[in-house]
């Protein structure tokens, strides 16, 4: 059975993946070369066989481009109403998301999954709908071109020389439940253009000149083909893990290579790329690190890295796997990829030496079951390294003196207690000095041990006793035991201990990513991103680590870590531009300028390059493992991802800003053109009437026309007043806070609120022992009387207001109250946005005075608050900080009082 139907997890995973499609809405594509295959017409000629059986079928929006044959298809079907748009005046038709939502049919037709919407749709792309519709559990069959493609956006252009601009996610067709290809040979879709059935007129005459080439089409169509059959391979993939099946399905030519510490690793790599071209095969190149096995020497290291790097630049994808056995690791690999051939090197080493310790190559070939097995014989390299299961002697001599040692004393203790054991107990000791030495000292001290140990126990406790003669011949027997137990001990120890090394590895590489992935989650802003990603880069890998992010000017700027003076030149810059520009890595250790002082990496994320990591390790050596390379290209990915999600933040943030500011600035111009119109229309008819000579005005109605004016005047000078205030308070105000008497600022208050017959009705309730206020006495004033001003504004003739305060838990509570009609719920907090009115309210203001008072208390480190008082009316309450007054000597001293 296959390892991930034995991993529980993998089961969970996949229980998880399949309740979640089973909720959505299943999505079919109809794929297709390019425009005129009959993409539309196939997904129309299905909906009316569906319709036909029964199932409740919708159209959305579909493009008949004019074609009479796809028109009639339509025929039947119930076609949901477009929604109107208008876009700088010019109204537009658009696929209504909305109603398809209400209507919910089981099955909705959507043409065209690239298109764009049009300004003011909910979702900016036409993919983005039918995620909303397939999560909301509407199936939908949509149609689309492999130009819109985003992975193949670049090799479109180069092929057509025409530049794609609707594009889909690639991630969004791998999703697909189902992907229909419609094909058509180049010649029948020429044919079609010239009757035509594609385009019609000049339009049909531009594109045969230039889209609709020959050459152009059939590039089109293997890109077409070549994808439907990478996402049928991947089916056949998922198939076979989900119905645990073992064996490979040779439906498409996969080649796998073995490398490793061997010189032949670079001939192999290069046979291998042969022999995938000759097949149209993907190629993999795999490196096993097995702890059943000891470490490859750093000669070795280096032709693997060699090797996994040379693979990289031939176009293999590469893997570095991990287990207990070479053999079944690579198996495993290979059918879970569906490889069809292994290629591996031709063993150079002793026969003895496979038939004591095994060969990876026998292993192979005797369980590779269906797959095909490619032994080659390849000419070393300069250097030389050993066979990747070779087992190394220790470079410690004291290791070997070590297992003596251990044997002698073992040896002592058992001639001490020869009088009371029996010999078979004595062996038992020399076994756990076995142990000891294997756990303690290595393999290669553990088989001396164990040889020692049987020439010790045979020449001091067996008879005749300080010979290495046996009288009796059972003994031979025990000796045989005695080593086979004593390997088999030996091998175990040291390969749970290497295991255990490999383990603390993994884990190490795993809380290394976790708290790298935990931290850059929880930041937003670049600079911060870049220096923990910088500092955790840098503790992994033991280096300097530099993040060079692209600045306005499109040249690149450092954001995290710090530059050595070896990386401040102006080549290392270069070749960062270059690593950034063409998005491959350079530098130290790569076959690109590999003489600069650090290697630079670019980050690459979905939507390009966002910036470049260099890195100068101090063991350059270390740095270059299979393993630590794909740990710092897992490590560049995550930091990539996050800048690229902080940008994303930031455009979200800016166009947010920019959508209030629009808003902001059209409720600014309707606001202010009402209350500037309304007041110089009075002023205007009024002093019109008053320079008329002919009208004979009596001196009473004069001076109602002048009070008019002035009246006017003013309600424009406090508008201004109330626009300069907010512009002030939103560019940064600083506060004067002193000590201040709050009689004396709701006096002040008071005196300006405009004079009327109710303004002196007003009810002041301060109690006599109030403290001082710290605060800013003209801006605390002036939101007093912006409160006082709305409370008149807004309350009926007879209804009471007042003003009260009260200490209360260490702050200051100021209130204003009155018996109006009171605000609606769900006006209590609006009532403080800029130009907020209601609209059922005859009252004139600018929409700005509560607004003001807002920005005013909360400069104060204060809060305030409206709300319905019980029986009727509105109360707005203010809290203000409290902090323990000056004492009065404090104060004498500060006015210059003796």
């Amino acid at each position: 059975m296959d390892e991930s139907q034995r991993d529980p997890e993998a089961m969970l995973r996949r229980a998880r993946e399949e309740e979640a499609r089973a909720s959505r809405g299943r999505l079919k594509i109809w794929f297709g070369a390019g425009p005129g295959v009959g993409k539309t017409y196939a997904m129309l000629e299905d909906a009316q066989r569906r319709r036909a059986a029964g199932e409740d079928v919708v159209v959305g929006w579909v493009e008949t481009h004019g074609r009479s044959e796809t028109a009639r298809l339509l025929d039947g079907l119930e076609i949901l109403p477009a929604a109107e748009l208008s876009h700088r005046e010019i109204a537009l038709r658009e696929f209504d998301l909305d109603a398809a939502l209400i209507r919910r049919p089981a099955l909705l037709l959507l043409d065209e999954l690239a298109h764009s919407n049009a300004p003011g749709s909910r979702h900016a792309k036409r993919w983005q709908d039918v995620s909303e519709l397939c999560a909301a559990g509407i199936a939908v069959h949509t149609t689309m071109n492999v130009q819109h493609l985003e992975s193949l956006n670049d090799v479109v252009a180069q092929i057509t020389d025409v530049r794609v601009r609707e594009t889909v996610p690639d991630q969004v067709f791998e999703q697909a439940d189902d992907i229909e290809l419609v094909d058509l040979p180049a010649d029948e879709l020429l044919r079609r253009l010239a009757d035509g059935k594609v385009y019609l007129g000049a339009v049909a005459e531009r594109a045969a000149e230039h889209f609709f080439r020959p050459g152009n089409l059939i590039a089109l169509r293997e890109l077409a083909l070549r994808r439907s059959a990478d996402r049928v391979d991947r089916q056949v993939q998922r198939w076979k893990q989900d119905n645990a099946i073992e064996r490979t399905w040779s439906v498409r030519e996969r080649v796998l290579v073995c490398v490793g510490p061997n010189p032949m690793s670079g001939r192999l790599v290069r046979s291998t790329r042969r022999l995938a071209d000759a097949l149209k095969a993907e190629w993999i190149a795999a490196f096993v690190e097995s702890p059943g096995a000891l470490r490859p020497a750093d000669a070795g290291r280096e032709v693997v890295e060699r090797s996994i790097r040379l693979a990289e630049q031939l176009g293999a994808e590469t893997v570095v796997l991990s287990g207990t056995s070479v053999s079944d690791e690579i198996l495993r690999y290979a059918r879970s990829r569906n490889v069809t051939k292994l290629v591996v090197g031709k063993p150079e080493r002793p026969r003895w030496k496979d038939l004591l310790f095994g060969s990876p190559v026998d292993e192979l070939v005797r369980k590779s079951g269906d797959i095909d097995v490619y032994v080659i014989r390849g000419h070393e390299d300069s250097g030389e390294a050993g066979h990747p299961l070779e087992l190394r002697p220790s470079s410690r001599p004291s290791a070997y003196l070590g297992a003596v040692v251990v044997v002698a004393a073992v040896t002592g203790i058992d001639f001490v207690l020869a009088r009371w054991l029996a010999p078979t107990n004595l062996i038992m000791l020399y076994l756990v000095g076995v142990v000891v030495v294997a756990a303690r000292l290595g393999r290669g001290p553990s088989l001396l041990a164990t040889v020692l140990s049987v020439a010790a126990f045979d020449f001091c406790f067996v008879p005749p006793r300080f010979t290495m003669a046996v009288s009796d011949s059972q003994y031979l027997i025990t000796f045989a035991v005695m080593t086979a137990v004593s390997l088999v001990i030996s091998s175990l120890v040291t390969r749970g201990q290497r295991q255990a090394v490999d383990a603390r590895a993994r884990e190490w590489r795993t809380a290394a990513l976790y708290r790298l992935s935990r931290e850059l989650a929880r930041g937003i802003d670049l600079d911060d991103l870049a220096r923990v990603a910088a500092d955790r880069i840098g503790e992994v890998f033991d280096g300097n680590v530099a993040l060079f992010l692209p600045g306005t000017d499109g040249q690149l700027v450092l954001r995290g870590g710090e530059i050595p003076s070896a990386m401040e030149e102006s080549s290392e810059r270069a070749v960062a531009h270059w690593a950034y520009d063409l998005e491959q890595s350079a530098g130290l250790g790569t076959a690109t300028l590999p003489g600069a002082k650090a290697m630079y990496v670019p980050l690459v994320g979905t939507e390009g390059t966002v910036g470049v990591l260099a890195i100068q390790p101090r063991d350059p050596k270390r740095l270059l493992a299979p393993e630590q390379m794909h740990l710092l290209e897992t490590f560049t990915n995550q930091a990539a991802l996050a800048f690229e999600r902080a940008g994303l933040a930031r455009r979200a943030e800016e166009s947010r800003v920019g959508e209030e500011s629009e808003r902001m600035r059209n409720s600014l111009l309707s606001s202010v053109s009402h209350d500037l119109r309304t007041p110089l229309s009075a002023i205007a008819g009024a002093a019109s009437a008053l320079l008329d000579p002919d009208a004979g005005l009596p001196a009473g109605a004069r001076d109602d026309l002048a009070r008019g004016i002035l009246e006017g005047s003013n309600r424009l000078n406090r508008l201004l007043e109330h626009l300069l205030d907010m512009t002030r308070l939103e560019t940064g105000v600083r506060l004067t806070k002193e000590w201040h008497s709050l009689e004396e600022l709701v006096g002040s208050a008071l005196a300006r609120v405009e004079p009327s017959e109710r303004a002196g009705s007003i009810e002041v309730r301060l109690p006599d022992d109030l403290p001082l206020v710290p605060c800013d006495g003209v801006l605390i004033e002036q939101v007093l009387v912006n409160l006082l001003e709305n409370a008149l504004r807004h309350t009926p003739d007879g209804c009471p207001i007042s003003v009260e305060a009260r200490v209360m838990e260490g702050d200051l509570l100021l209130e204003v109250n009155d018996r109006g009609p009171g605000l609606p719920s769900e006006a209590l907090e609006r009532v403080f946005e800029k130009f907020f009115r209601l609209a059922d309210t005859a009252a004139q203001g600018s929409g700005l005075g509560l607004a003001i008072c807002r920005a005013i208390v909360l400069a104060h480190e204060g809060t305030i608050a409206a709300e319905n008082r019980p029986g009727g009316g509105a109360s707005f309450r203010i809290v203000l900080p409290l902090p323990a007054p000056p004492e009065l000597r404090e104060v004498e001293e500060r006015d210059g009082t003796p």
